[in-house]
């Protein structure tokens, strides 16, 4: 059985449905895993949606742990300096205390699912992790916001979902498996139409994410990530990808893996 950690920030509905989805896969057998723990970057009080999740962990009897990465910065920020090219000091003294507050929990993989905070060094060495990001493994690094808004200025004919191996580089570790999907055709030529001559500045001052493309390469790409998280965890689930001590990406022959491209079989799923 596959011994999974979930970390989260939980800002939105996804961050739950996401939860929602896996937990059903291991309960009615389709997945062979459970999930040891759930870490949350907020703590109860933070944000109304955050307690939705938090909530609904408790209800699924998973041990919960929090830490309100808000609070600690604004305890620590100013006495803590920068310590190496990418985090400040304090946020490496946060993965520091979410290392000591995991310590008595063993898992096999650590799945990193609207987790918001880059993780550094000593985290990426302490468990394996995988990072779900809503772009292909060439695409846009960021939040799914980010990717999106990115996207459209680029005026881009495709999209993907990945999951990855994490490293302290943002969204751009060693690639696990990915989909890919187009955002032209049928009905987004209407929706790539309607921005007219505006610019993506004028259209998230005008509409933000309420804008009709936004939300359609949104609604594409969410409807692939719950798929491409069960294909993946089940494929380390039955030993066909695992990390080794050098932390690199190995197949059950003990051979390095590409990455594989699981676009036929995501889009065969979410066909049905």
């Amino acid at each position: 059985m596959l011994k999974i950690g979930w970390f989260s920030t939980a800002r939105g509905d996804s961050s739950k449905k996401l939860l929602d989805t896996v937990v059903s896969s291991i309960r009615n057998g389709d997945l062979d895993a459970s999930i040891e723990f759930v870490f949350c970057s907020r703590e109860p009080g933070e944000s109304e949606k955050t307690d939705i999740f938090l909530s609904q962990v408790q209800q699924y009897s998973i041990p919960l742990v929090v830490s309100s990465v808000k609070k600690f910065a604004g305890s620590v920020r100013q006495q803590v300096g920068v310590k190496d090219e990418q985090l400040p000091g304090w946020r490496l003294e946060y993965d520091h205390r979410v290392i000591d507050r995991l310590s008595d929990f063993n898992v096999d993989i650590c799945l990193l699912a609207g987790y918001m905070l880059i993780a550094g060094p000593e985290l990426c060495s302490k468990f394996n992790m995988i990072n779900l990001h809503p772009a292909l493994p060439t695409g846009p690094k960021g939040t799914w916001q980010e990717v999106i808004w990115q996207l459209i200025r680029e005026k881009a004919t495709e999209s993907g979902v990945m999951i990855h191996l994490v490293t302290p580089e943002l969204d751009r570790g060693p690639v696990i498996s990915f989909c890919r999907y187009s955002i032209r055709g049928d009905h987004f030529d209407d929706l790539w139409n309607s921005l007219g001559e505006r610019s993506v500045e004028k259209v998230r001052k005008s509409e933000g994410e309420e804008n009709a493309l936004f939300r359609m390469i949104r609604q594409s790409g969410f409807l692939r990530e719950t798929p491409l998280i069960i294909h993946t965890l089940r494929s380390f689930s039955q030993g066909k990808i695992s990390v080794d001590n050098r932390k690199r990406l190995m197949d059950n022959q003990g051979q390095p893996i590409p990455g594989y491209e699981l676009t036929a079989e995501i889009d065969r799923e979410i066909s049905q």
